[in-house]
């Protein structure tokens, strides 16, 4: 018995001891990442096309985040089928600290709703690591072919011709189409979706006269609404947005409580070593808490954001919750 008993001491002390090696290798680890990242470019993937809101925001902010961290913030646009594209590349990448991806309310809310498999999964696939922007949208029509000056002039003409006006948006499943559905829903009118694959094209199809509404946010369609081209009716936030002060909300166009927002995240990939997203999260506030970015983005109708990596998952939840009422409510199907 003595002898067992020396045993199992001598056991637990190996194991004890091995444990404290490991835990003294994994600080070192740790604390050597800390010291040395970024040691090379970091790849910051955007699921959309170069020429709308995200591209601009990733652009603008990532040149800033590149200047503080002495390494390149190289933007990656991987567009296609609703940010799944862009998404399933940086989900299976490696954790490495050097991939990050800006993800949006499509990417992270809305997909696992609209679509009944996806090649990754927003809950388990990434790591959050801070709010960054949402945008203002806007109902805008092409006035040479529609000559609504108001929401309630829009939604009298759209009533006495149900299911025969066209709306683009940037892309099924996107924030701009779930606007217009829940437009739809609380105005009772009938409306025909027709996608895009990004900003860029949808807004040249809106001025060239192929579609004559949309919603659109501030950052992709600024030039074409100061220019005349195309006609603000409203805005989907809850107060007016200092760009365009005389455009009225939706809520006070008759729809009261409507809102509804283009927002975005910055996640990495599950299993990222804290340190790195600790630091991506770091450079990207003090990013945007520079004067002139700061200053770029509400002149382009983007509110800066940052949160604790809590506050976005907790966002990401409740944002799951209120788009997927829109689309069971709408039945929309996406395949």
């Amino acid at each position: 018995m003595r002898r067992t008993e020396l045993k199992i001491v001598a056991l637990a002390a190996s194991l004890l001891a091995s444990a404290s090696v490991a835990l003294a290798q994994t600080a070192l680890a740790q604390t050597a990442l800390a010291q040395t990242y970024p040691a090379k470019p970091i790849r910051l993937i955007v699921p959309y096309p170069a020429g709308g809101g995200t591209d601009f925001f990733a652009r603008l902010v990532g040149a800033k985040m590149s200047d503080q961290i002495g390494q390149p913030i190289v933007v990656e646009n991987r567009p296609g089928a609703a940010t799944i594209i862009g998404a399933e590349a940086a989900a299976k990448s490696p954790p490495d600290g050097y991939t990050a991806l800006l993800a949006d309310v499509t990417t992270l809310a809305v997909n696992p709703s609209l679509y009944r498999k996806l090649p990754y999964d927003p809950q388990k696939d990434f790591a959050p690591i801070t709010l960054t922007a949402r945008f203002a949208m806007l109902l805008v029509v092409n006035p040479a072919l529609d000559r609504s000056k108001t929401v309630k002039e829009f939604v009298e003409e759209a009533k006495a011709v149900p299911g025969r006006i066209n709306f683009a948006s940037v892309g099924a499943g996107s924030p701009h189409h779930l606007a217009m559905e829940l437009f739809m829903q609380r105005t009772g009118i009938r409306l025909n979706h027709i996608p895009y694959k990004g900003a860029a094209p949808a807004v040249q199809d809106l001025v060239g006269g192929q579609v004559p509404v949309m919603f659109l946010d501030l950052a992709a369609g600024g030039p074409q609404i100061r220019a005349g081209k195309v006609r603000a009716l409203a805005v989907a936030s809850p107060q007016r947005i200092a760009p365009l002060p005389d455009v009225p909300t939706i809520a006070e166009s008759g729809v009261p409580g409507f809102e509804a927002w283009a927002w975005q995240g910055l996640v990495a990939p599950a299993g990222t070593p804290r340190e790195a997203l600790e630091k991506l999260r770091a450079e990207y506030t003090k990013a945007v808490a520079d004067a002139g970015v700061r200053q770029k983005l509400i002149e382009a109708g983007v509110e800066p954001l940052e949160s604790s990596p809590e506050e976005l998952a907790t966002y990401i939840r409740s944002e799951t919750a209120k788009w997927a009422k829109v689309i069971q409510e709408g039945n929309i199907k996406v395949e």
